[in-house]
């Protein structure tokens, strides 16, 4: 690849991380009245014992947030990091259902916001380093997979039409 190619392909890179972390950003300013906005009783409610309710659901939300910011932040620093989670186990150990709904949401909120500012600081070199979850992806691909992951279960949450992840 020419040297003009290079950076060429780094600026595209640059532009994706910037779309991305607007994309989130948007999302969660658009989402967050409607999820502030949902009745305690709704949220808390599981269709089945196994089932999550609402508010696990966003319990979920948190923890995918919680690991992908650590992903965003170790990858710049170790070379390929392996940071799995096991999701059934985070939400039954987090205990999302005794939660008071508008601290959960606060937190989700926050996090995200959090997130935004990590991928806004985000260099085009960095955006290509690799993390191992379940297989090895770059940090671009990580976030824009997480984008997509939010915007199915928020969707979920508010029964609004579906958005298919994977």
């Amino acid at each position: 690849m020419t040297q003009t190619n290079v950076k060429l392909q780094q600026v595209i890179n640059l532009y994706i991380m910037e779309l991305i972390a607007k994309e989130l950003e948007a999302i969660i300013n658009q989402y967050l009245s409607a999820l502030k906005s949902l009745d305690e009783s709704r949220l808390a409610h599981k269709p089945s014992p196994s089932k999550w309710s609402k508010k696990e659901v966003i319990g979920h939300l948190i923890d995918s947030a919680q690991c992908n910011i650590r992903r965003f932040i170790v990858a710049r620093y170790e070379e390929i990091p392996t940071i799995n989670y096991n999701q059934d186990k985070w939400v039954a150990v987090s205990g999302y259902q005794q939660w008071k709904s508008n601290e959960l949401i606060d937190l989700w909120h926050l996090l995200n916001r959090q997130i935004c500012e990590v991928l806004k600081n985000t260099s085009a070199e960095t955006a290509q380093r690799q993390c191992m979850t379940e297989e090895l992806h770059t940090l671009e691909w990580l976030a824009q997979d997480y984008v997509k992951h939010l915007k199915h279960h928020l969707h979920q949450v508010l029964e609004i039409e579906p958005v298919p992840y994977p």
